[in-house]
């Protein structure tokens, strides 16, 4: 009882909170009617409705009857397995009974009497229905952890198989493949099929019975440690591609591919010590039903979803007859907090809710996109639901999204920018040479002229040559006799006639100058 409370309690983040609830009975000026939200069923245990398959034939021990030992105890063999015995026998349903008063049942496998041979077991374990999974799974296993496994996972009820993650002591010997931890991945790889030595290295201890899929730890990259931040897990499995679908499954597949050989390497003098027992598998989810459905039932054999939003189907993956006016959506996580339900329409049906968020009191429905959308959106918002910024505005972080203040004009640089377009924190996107938030600045080496130019000259690197003075980084001052872009050049050089003797038109210049002020300086002292 204890072990279910603590179960109960360790689910609650994910099985309790939003999408709970699929339509509320409300009032407005056009009279009363249905206000249709995203929701889907709580979590539960769904190793009660699973089906088990353990191959290949003649896996399970005890026909024949035959004796095995521990490693605790390798050569004190008197423990025997006999399925003709129901003490003695260990049939794949032990794995998900309840264990009274601490006594531990569990399917056991044949012994590894036929090494080298590999002693290869596979438990699938089947839904007929798509599953959302919640939490860890969790398989125990007796008398050792195997040094090798993998576990698969199906979405098309066992006529494909991918793999889920990879468990090894040496994951490079094994699998040609770096052992990495659950924890250490980030958003963009949060769905990354890895391999673990973490649960496959033997521990010299009962206590060490486990093997887990971290489903909670992949959950946190996004919604924190506690699990604390769930809009945030909410937005990402409805935003990141292929997120939701990697905690999807209708069927598990565990392929057993080494048992535990105690520390040490295969003892041949003793096999009878080696082979699989596995006593319990809890895995927690709720029923894919597409965001149509709060409850999940048990009918005829296999969970159905209770659809709502004139949806129908074992997953509520299509439109009711008379409801097919547009095409079948799943329902979306966003906008938080109560998502979208895309239900399903009768032909000149009510659009049902249509949330613009009070910048719009119009909506209309585009068919050739078979979306319900909100019409004129303000204050310089748009989107379907006018949850986005017009472009040329962004997000105003500290206003909530009704707020009419809810997008801030971007307010780039004309001459800066590339246009009038900013991201969400603000930033627009800078030419060449020019930086800061409105690109009306300009990077090291640059400098304003109506736009940010590449400097000519300046007193650390661009050095103007020959006694040069360096102006406003734009040019150099070349003094008498040099010329070029830092004064690099003599005038000599280009012109032969500096160099022949001849005046040359600076120099001829020069003189005519010095002449006329010479006359002026004459006359003035005649008188």
């Amino acid at each position: 009882m204890l072990h279910l409370v603590a179960l109960l309690l360790h689910c609650l983040p994910l099985a309790m909170g939003q999408y709970d609830i699929c339509k509320s009975w409300v009032t407005t000026d056009d009279g009363p009617s249905w206000e249709f939200y995203a929701c889907q069923p709580k979590a539960m245990r769904m190793k009660d409705y699973v089906t088990v398959r353990v191959d290949p034939a003649g896996i399970t021990c005890g026909d024949p009857p035959e004796r095995f030992c521990t490693h605790e105890n390798p050569y004190l063999c008197s423990d025997e397995c006999d399925a003709s015995n129901p003490d003695l026998a260990h049939p794949p349903k032990l794995m998900f009974d309840s264990e009274d008063e601490g006594l531990a049942t569990y399917w056991q496998s044949v012994t590894w009497r036929r090494y080298p041979e590999p002693l290869l077991a596979n438990i699938t374990l089947s839904w007929n229905k798509s599953i959302e999974l919640t939490d860890d799974i969790v398989i125990t296993f007796e008398y050792g952890r195997p040094t090798i496994m993998m576990l698969e996972k199906s979405l098309d009820n066992g006529r494909t198989w991918h793999p889920y993650q990879y468990y090894a002591d040496d994951c490079m010997e094994a699998f040609s493949m770096p052992a990495r931890r659950v924890r250490d991945l980030s958003t963009t790889s949060a769905n990354r099929v890895l391999c673990t030595e973490e649960y496959s290295r033997w521990a010299g201890s009962k206590k060490e019975k486990t093997v887990r899929f971290e489903v909670r730890d992949r959950f946190a990259i996004f919604a924190g440690p506690d699990l604390k931040n769930m809009d945030n897990l909410y937005t990402r499995l409805e935003s990141a591609k292929g997120l939701k679908d990697f905690f999807t499954v209708t069927d598990l597949r565990m392929r057993l591919l080494r048992p535990a050989l105690g520390g040490t390497y295969v003892q041949r003098e003793n096999l009878y010590k080696y082979f699989y027992a596995v006593s319990n598998i809890e895995v927690t989810g709720r029923c894919k039903c597409n965001l149509h459905a709060n409850l999940c039932t048990f009918k005829e054999g296999s969970l159905q979803c209770e659809c709502e939003h004139n949806t129908t189907g074992q997953d509520c993956g299509k439109c009711k007859k008379n409801f097919r006016s547009r095409s079948w959506r799943a329902g979306s996580y966003l906008p938080l907090p109560n998502g979208s339900p895309n239900a399903c329409a009768a032909p000149g049906s009510a659009y049902g809710n249509c949330e613009c968020y009070g910048h719009s009191n119009r909506c209309s429905y585009i068919d050739f996109l078979n979306v319900v959308t909100c019409v004129s959106c303000k204050h310089n918002t748009r989107g379907q639901h006018c949850q986005h910024c017009r472009l040329g505005f962004y997000r105003n972080s500290s206003a909530e999204l009704d707020d009419e203040n809810v997008c801030i004009e971007c307010n780039c640089n004309q001459i800066g920018s590339m246009h009038d377009r900013c991201n969400e924190t603000g930033y627009c996107e800078c030419k060449e040479g020019a930086t800061g938030p409105k690109c009306d600045d300009c990077l090291p080496n640059y400098y304003w002229r109506q736009g940010c130019f590449p400097n000519v000259c300046d007193d650390e690197l661009l050095l103007c040559q020959n006694g040069g003075t360096c102006y406003q980084n734009q040019r150099c001052i070349c003094p008498v006799g040099f010329k070029g872009v830092l004064c690099q050049q003599s005038r000599c050089e280009a012109d032969k006639k500096d160099c022949d003797g001849a005046p040359s038109t600076h120099s001829s210049l020069s003189t005519i100058l010095l002449g006329v002020l010479a006359l002026h300086l004459r006359g003035w002292v005649d008188l």
